[in-house]
């Protein structure tokens, strides 16, 4: 960019600075301008270059991708694939209109592909994936293990989400093991996430937050086995089947959403059911996983492993006798183990 190009933008800085800034001799103020619009230059088209900044470059959003992977490899969560993708594709699209950031929370037993989906968005996203510094997890047994500082938890969370936004407003943050958290927790960010939650000019309408936890895997497995005992598909349930279940239980269950302000503020956008894994959804996930490996899941020494981890290591709930209780969680090593 030659100087007459950058002339406009400098004379736009001089327009936003201070008053006493403004009084100084036009050729002060050219020196000023210049330094700031070089400055900006540099930055833009050097440092973000080769650094991750707060840009287009560093967050692609590749929105399609995401669907494509989820298409290709999310097993046995048509709810999650519906409308997990849209939500996304809404936000972005008006994030200059938007007045709030996007709040998702994931419920569902282990195993059935919470933080699959999470690492997925993350990735596409953010060109350095979950790795980006603007990509925050919370672990809840680990960030938050004594109930006895609920407050100073609470302080911890209000800072350091401020200042991750104050540093890029596009920011994600995704708070795991919700259920393991003390009670109150939560409580802080329901400021934070809410209508117009900063009066210091601090931006939160353009970013992210995901809930993932295992409230109500139960409640959704007896809900789903009940349907589809009176005749009902799985693959024909819908969000709406789930969804109020999901907000009385995450309100109601021991754990950081219990009697929450979030809930009651209505601030959480969308509550995503999980459904707890068939049989054949086991059996895709050991195929997955010997791809993973670059092995042929076709082949008779394969089948024979896959037919002895099924037989020996699923458990399969008490109600029903359909779901797999730890769902795919365990698998990766158990196929690891077998065929080194």
């Amino acid at each position: 960019m030659s100087f007459p190009r950058m002339l406009p933008l400098c004379l736009s800085v001089l327009m936003i600075l201070p008053h006493p800034l403004q009084s100084l001799e036009p050729l002060s103020m050219g020196v000023i301008g210049g330094a700031v619009a070089m400055g900006m230059y540099f930055k833009e088209y050097t440092y973000c270059r080769f650094s991750e900044c707060c840009d287009d470059r560093s967050i692609p959003a590749r929105i399609d991708e995401l669907e494509k992977s989820l298409e290709r490899t999310l097993i046995g969560q048509h709810i999650v694939r519906q409308h997990i993708v849209p939500a996304l594709k809404a936000h972005i699209a008006s994030s200059d209109k938007s007045r709030k950031p996007l709040v998702i929370s994931f419920h569902g037993q282990p195993g059935t592909g919470k933080n699959f989906v999470a690492d997925q968005i993350a990735n596409a996203l953010y060109l350095k994936g979950s790795k980006s510094n603007y990509v925050t997890k919370y672990l809840g047994q680990a960030d938050f293990p004594n109930e006895s500082q609920v407050d100073s938890y609470k302080a911890k969370i209000s800072l350091e989400v401020r200042q991750t936004l104050r540093s890029c407003p596009r920011s994600l943050f995704i708070f795991d093991e919700v259920d393991k958290m003390p009670s109150g927790v939560f409580d802080a960010l329901t400021s934070l996430v809410d209508y117009n939650a900063f009066v210091d000019g601090t931006d939160n309408t353009k970013a992210i937050f995901i809930f993932l936890s295992n409230t109500a895997g139960s409640h959704i497995a007896g809900h789903l086995g009940g349907m589809m005992k009176n005749g009902r598909l799985r693959e024909d349930t819908r969000l709406s089947d789930f969804e109020p279940l999901l907000r009385k239980a995450a309100y109601n269950m021991d754990g950081g959403m219990k009697k929450t302000t979030m809930i009651e503020s209505l601030v959480i956008d969308h509550f995503i059911p999980f459904l707890p894994m068939e049989k054949a959804h086991v059996i895709k996930c050991l195929e997955a996983e010997f791809v993973r490996w670059f092995r042929d899941p076709t082949q008779p020494n394969a089948q024979e492993i896959i037919d002895d981890i099924i037989n020996s290591s699923i458990s399969y709930d008490r109600t029903h006798s359909l779901f797999a209780i730890s769902g795919c969680k365990t698998l990766e090593k158990k196929v690891a183990m077998a065929i080194h």
